[in-house]
């Protein structure tokens, strides 16, 4: 059963290298370049010599290739990939297509482990889920906030390969953001957790800077 997970995991990752080969390949160089503008602004300089800087280009891409939409297509890479004619893929897939298409977004709340089987929250939909046979299982404290993608493989779900982990001082704040996205239907939840990455980087490059002043709606040191 692990191995077939492990397989099926491997197939969606190979999936979005290949898709994303095309979509940041050559052609949309320009639009790579004004991608990274946008996320990484006001997010401190990205240092290749950086321990985070795997786990930073892994949040990028996936926010490129899933969240981000193409100048001139009006679609994210995932939504467009059936309009690239370059593009040819197997009856399976597309059937793998739709599955990411399904993916959910969100910032959870990390519960337990038991075994390898993880529990947590969805903060934004108030559901717990678990994730079985995770082989992400270090790492996580209990009640830690954390953003994530998951894509759903029949009853279970596969984390993505990019994460943003929170500081747990930063749980009230976050906590007000999510209450105020509920509250109001015309904010997008996308906007918020693009900011609450930028505002974790910047926690890391100005650690002699109080975590409220950084995680804050009141000042520019949140971005």
């Amino acid at each position: 059963m692990t191995e077939t997970l492990e397989s099926t995991a491997q197939k969606y990752f190979v999936l979005i290298e290949k898709i994303l080969h095309h979509f940041a390949g050559d052609q949309f160089k320009d639009e790579v370049r004004m991608a990274k503008s946008e996320f990484f602004d006001n997010a401190g300089i990205l240092d290749e010599n950086s321990d985070h800087f795997e786990l930073r280009m892994s949040q990028f891409f996936d926010w490129y290739f899933f969240t981000r939409e193409l100048k001139g297509y009006a679609q994210t890479p995932l939504d467009a990939v059936f309009m690239a004619r370059e593009l040819r893929f197997s009856n399976e897939e597309v059937d793998l297509v739709e599955k990411l298409r399904q993916h959910r977004h969100s910032l959870f709340q990390f519960i337990k482990m038991k075994g390898d089987d993880m529990s947590i929250k969805d903060l934004i939909s108030g559901k717990k889920m678990v994730v079985k046979r995770s082989p992400w299982t270090f790492g996580f404290d209990p009640e830690e906030i954390f953003e994530a993608r998951l894509i759903p493989d029949g009853e279970n779900w596969i984390f993505t390969r990019g994460f943003c982990f929170h500081p747990m001082d930063a749980k009230k704040y976050i906590f007000a953001e999510i209450k105020r996205h509920k509250k109001d239907p015309d904010l997008n939840p996308e906007d918020m957790m693009l900011k609450l990455i930028k505002m974790r980087y910047k926690f890391e490059r100005y650690r002699h800077v109080k975590i409220n002043m950084i995680y804050s709606n009141e000042n520019t040191w949140g971005g």
